[in-house]
C-alpha cells in the first residue's frame, strides 16, 4: 500500500476547506513507455484500495485485467477509513480525530482526489476506468470532469444518479447508526452497533428474496428460533464492525445520496450522459433490486458509444464482485474489440 501527501489546501464541492489530504493507493504491474496501459479502478462504499484482493478473478495474475500488461491503480476514496483522509483522520486544528466534524464530501470531490494522485503518478490518460455501483459514479462523473483523459469506460450495477430508492435505503441506514447510544462519542468504535444494524438493511438489497431464500432456508420445519437466515445477517453485520466504521458509512451513504450527473451544470441527466464520448460497456445484472437493470440501461441508450450487457445471476448487487467469469467473458470480448 502506498501513501499520497497533499500538503495544501483542498476545497470540497460544499465551499468548506480540508487543511491537508492524504490518500491511500494500490498499483499492480509497471507503466510502460508510452504511459498506454493504465487501468484505473473507483471502488464501492466498503471497499478498500487493494482490488486486486476485493475483485479476485476479474483483476490480477491470470485475469482479464492483468498486471502483466497493464498499470492497475486504485486508491481508497476521500472520507473511507482505510488511510484516506476521513472522519478517523487527524484534525490539524485540533490535534484530534475529526469524528463528527468532519465536512460532508461528495462523489466529484473524491474525483478531485483522485485527480490530485494522477497527477503526482505523472499519469495522462487513463486506457480503461472501470468501477462497479458507487465506484461507477466516480467513474461518471470523471469522464465529465476530464473529458479527454479517459479513454475507455466499464460500469457495472450503477446509475448516473442516486434514485429515491438509494436514498431511502441509506436514510433507513443512517437512522439505524444515529439510533444506537454511542453514536457521535469522540472514539473510533461510536455507533458501531448500529452500523451493525445498517449493514443489515444493506444485505437485503445487495441480495434479494430469491437467492436468500435458497441459500438461508432452515431444512428443519419444526425450528421457532435461531433461523439460518438471521445468523446470516447477523453475521455479515458483526463482518463489517470489525473492518469498518460508522463515521465513514455515515458520511459516505450521504455522498451517495448526492451523486446526480447533471447537478449544478444546467443540463438534463441525458443531456450529461450524451456528453461522455468515450467507448463504454454497461452491465447490469438482471436480479439487481439496488441498481436495478432499468438504471443500466438508461445509460447505454443516452451515451453516443455504450453496449449494454445484461447477465443472469442469482446475487443481486453483489453479482458484480461475485460474478467474475461472466463478466471477464463480456469485457475481454469488449476489450478486444475496441483495441
Amino acid at each position: 500500500m502506498n501513501l499520497f501527501e497533499y500538503g495544501q489546501p483542498f476545497a470540497l464541492e460544499n465551499g468548506q476547506i480540508l487543511p491537508q489530504l492524504s490518500l491511500t493507493y494500490f498499483t499492480y504491474g509497471k507503466l510502460n513507455a508510452d504511459k498506454s496501459n493504465v487501468v484505473w479502478v473507483c471502488h464501492a462504499l466498503t471497499a478498500n484500495a487493494d482490488v486486486a484482493d476485493w475483485w479476485k478473478g476479474l483483476i490480477g495474475e491470470g485475469s482479464v485485467i492483468n498486471p502483466e500488461k497493464h498499470f492497475i491503480v486504485c486508491a481508497n476514496i476521500l472520507g473511507s477509513c482505510y488511510g484516506s483522509t476521513g472522519p478517523l483522520s487527524i484534525n490539524p486544528a485540533t490535534h484530534q480525530p475529526y469524528y463528527s466534524s468532519f465536512p460532508s464530501v461528495t462523489i466529484r470531490d473524491m474525483v478531485n482526489a483522485n485527480i490530485l494522485l494522477r497527477q503526482h503518478l505523472g499519469i495522462d490518460k487513463i486506457h480503461l476506468l472501470m468501477g462497479g455501483s458507487m465506484g461507477g459514479y466516480q467513474a461518471l462523473e470523471w469522464c465529465m470532469m476530464e473529458r479527454n483523459v479517459i479513454e475507455n469506460l466499464f460500469l457495472i450495477a450503477t446509475s448516473p444518479s442516486e434514485s429515491a430508492w438509494g436514498v431511502a435505503v441509506h436514510t433507513a441506514q443512517r437512522l439505524a447508526i444515529e439510533a444506537d447510544s454511542t453514536w457521535l462519542e469522540h472514539k473510533p468504535d461510536a455507533g458501531s452497533k448500529g452500523l451493525k444494524a445498517a449493514r443489515a438493511i444493506g444485505m437485503l438489497t445487495y441480495r434479494n428474496y430469491k437467492i436468500l431464500h435458497e441459500k438461508q432456508t432452515d431444512p428443519d420445519p419444526d425450528k421457532i428460533d435461531n433461523f439460518k437466515a438471521s445468523s446470516y445477517i447477523i453475521y455479515q453485520g458483526d463482518k463489517l464492525v470489525n473492518r469498518f466504521n460508522a463515521y465513514s458509512y455515515w458520511l459516505l451513504t450521504k455522498a451517495m445520496d448526492s451523486h446526480h450527473l447533471a447537478r449544478g451544470r444546467n443540463i438534463s441527466l441525458q443531456q450529461a450522459l450524451q456528453s461522455i464520448h468515450q467507448n463504454t460497456l454497461v452491465i447490469g445484472i438482471n436480479s439487481d433490486i439496488l441498481c436495478p437493470l432499468d438504471e443500466q440501461k438508461f445509460i447505454a441508450e443516452n451515451m453516443p458509444d455504450a453496449q449494454l450487457i445484461a447477465i443472469d445471476s442469482a446475487y443481486g448487487h453483489d453479482g458484480f464482485i461475485i460474478e467474475t467469469k461472466q463478466i471477464t467473458e463480456h469485457l475481454s470480448k469488449w476489450l478486444n474489440d475496441i483495441n
